[in-house]
């Protein structure tokens, strides 16, 4: 096993090029980004108008919660 710094920034001519991160750090980063991108998508729905009430959120899932 190689022991090393949890990530390591590879250059092209003196220039960072890439990352080479730890798999538990990158999988820990998407899923950060899945939920950041979701409370994105919320927020978006609301600036929009596109929300209901909790009764009309009800009734569109109730197929669902049977």
């Amino acid at each position: 096993s190689v022991s090393w710094a949890r990530e390591m920034c590879i250059r092209d001519s003196g220039q960072p090029s890439a990352y080479l991160i730890d798999v538990d750090d990158y999988e820990m980063m998407q899923n950060r980004m899945h939920i950041l991108e979701g409370l994105a998508r919320g927020e978006t729905a609301i600036t929009e108008g596109r929300t209901f009430t909790q009764q009309e959120a009800k009734e569109k899932m109730s197929k669902w919660l049977k």
